[in-house]
């Protein structure tokens, strides 16, 4: 068996968010990077499972990025990864060219199983994993919650409206992982040793034209202060809620 996981850098949830060159890029000084949620608590933690129940497994990682991603890619090794690849690119804003790079690091790998989270929490796109497996032809199953393995095929259940989906799947397959794949893991100091001698591959990025560009970032309106009304002017309250909250 072997797995593929995608990891992602992102932006802790206490940075600063800031836009520079006429809000058409990030600002990304001083901000502190961690993998990306999703693609560590549940795609990682699950793929880690997996290999912990057969040893023969090998658990691959890739991410794109620049040199700064390493830092982060190393991170995602001490948790448990075998090797990690680098694709060495900055142009992160187009999810096409993202998967792009990612597709055909996978070609070659013979992957059995392509792990994604579900999606970033900086630009909440959603769209790499489907794009992957359109890519490399292969099946795809988004916002996975479980995920067992039945010799060649995979098991995955989804939540929907009202309950819950059960999925079976041949191998090879690309799938998403939500909330309840698996249970946040920290790296203990073996593994984060360990980490500093694990391969970690850089790769140059195939040409591929992106199909989408940025033109502009914009930052939701500040908060207004809270505003105490009266409990004995319900019209005062009503005018509020129809002329400034506008939601009557």
């Amino acid at each position: 068996m072997k797995i593929l996981v995608c990891i992602s850098k992102t932006p802790d949830t206490t940075a600063k968010i800031d836009f520079k060159n006429g809000n058409t890029q990030f600002d990304e000084n001083g901000v502190q990077w961690i993998i990306n949620p999703f693609d560590e608590w549940y795609a990682l933690v699950r793929a880690i499972e997996l290999k912990e129940k057969d040893a023969s497994t090998v658990l691959h990682l890739v991410t794109v990025g620049g040199p700064d991603a390493d830092p982060v890619i190393r991170k995602a090794l001490a948790l448990g990864g075998d090797e990690a690849i680098r694709i060495n690119t900055t142009n992160l804003d187009d999810s096409y060219y993202v998967a792009s790079q990612i597709a055909e690091v996978a070609k070659s790998g013979g992957y059995d199983l392509i792990l994604t989270g579900k999606e970033t929490i900086d630009y909440n796109g959603s769209a790499i994993g489907g794009m992957v497996a359109e890519l490399l032809d292969m099946p795809f199953i988004s916002l996975g919650t479980k995920l067992e393995l039945n010799g060649d095929s995979a098991v995955v259940s989804r939540e929907i409206e009202g309950g819950e989906e059960v999925n079976e799947v041949a191998l090879p397959v690309v799938i998403s992982a939500a909330k309840g794949m698996a249970e946040a893991r920290i790296p203990n100091m073996r593994g984060i040793m360990a980490a500093r001698t694990k391969p970690l591959k850089v790769v140059e990025p195939v040409a591929v034209d992106a199909l989408t560009s940025i033109s502009s970032f914009e930052l939701p309106p500040a908060k207004a202060g809270v505003k105490m009304i009266n409990p004995e002017d319900m019209a005062e309250l009503v005018r509020l809620l129809h002329e400034e909250a506008k939601v009557i």
